[in-house]
């Protein structure tokens, strides 16, 4: 069974006049434990999709099923993560991930071990007792990815987490991204801007086009894990970057 099936989604702002159909019709299936990209350029309802998978924003047509279950109202049993993250600044890192905890009513006593080894894997285990704004950009990030999994989700949903990096810190935090990826193995929806990025992480891309978005192509990444720099120095991920371009440039954005 797909862990998401969005069956002829589609979504239009406004009425009348003044309505904006931003995205879709859009069908697509996610299997579990997939890597999917949204690719596109600005506008064309990648975070809109994303949005509406979580069960955020309501399709204006179609329906969306997570593990057979059909979307309705916000989702609690996902990781979800934006570009901003949503780090509180009064509590400590090991508080802000306490905090999903306590806002799906778990207590956060019985995922003492798991907390842990989440900050290890990401390196801030040192920094459990400090504050975000004691934390550099990178370091928050890498938390809230820690407070996106702490529940342990099958479903995690990005939209530009990486998004206000800098270059070296964005390729630390795509290291940690899949280190997490491989060891849990959730479906994942990441939502890029950037083609190597969701070359290098995903098992699978799905091209958008400009709005309104549709899926152009979805295109399956056939190479090893892990992925570090230097997957980047070899012809198949420069073939398949190229051939993503060469997408894009048929639409006039690159």
């Amino acid at each position: 069974m797909p862990q998401i099936e969005i069956s002829g989604v589609s979504k239009t702002f406004g009425t009348g006049a003044e309505a904006v159909h931003a995205f879709g019709p859009v069908d697509m299936n996610i299997m579990p434990g997939e890597f999917v990209s949204l690719l596109g350029p600005s506008g064309c309802g990648k975070s809109t999709l994303m949005l509406m998978i979580a069960g955020l924003v309501d399709p204006t047509e179609g329906r969306i099923a997570l593990a057979g279950r059909e979307v309705h109202g916000p989702q609690t049993d996902i990781g979800i993560m934006f570009q901003d993250n949503t780090l509180v600044p009064w509590r400590t890192v090991r508080g802000n991930i306490e905090l999903q905890l306590e806002l799906r009513s778990l207590p956060p006593r019985d995922f003492r071990e798991r907390i842990d080894e989440l900050l290890t894997s990401v390196d801030l285990m040192a920094f459990a007792d400090r504050h975000p704004y004691e934390l550099s950009g990178g370091m928050q990030q890498r938390a809230a990815f820690c407070q996106a999994m702490v529940h342990d989700p099958h479903l995690m949903l990005l939209d530009e987490p990486l998004g206000k990096l800098d270059a070296m810190t964005r390729e630390r935090i795509r290291d940690d991204l899949q280190a997490l990826w491989q060891r849990q193995k959730p479906t994942v929806v990441f939502v890029t801007h950037s083609i190597e990025e969701a070359v290098q992480l995903s098992t699978k891309v799905a091209v958008v086009t400009p709005r309104p978005g549709r899926i152009e192509r979805l295109i399956p990444i056939d190479l090893p894990y892990p992925r570090d720099l230097s997957v980047k120095n070899t012809p198949e991920f420069t073939g398949y970057v190229r051939e993503i371009q060469e997408i894009f440039r048929g639409y006039g954005v690159l």
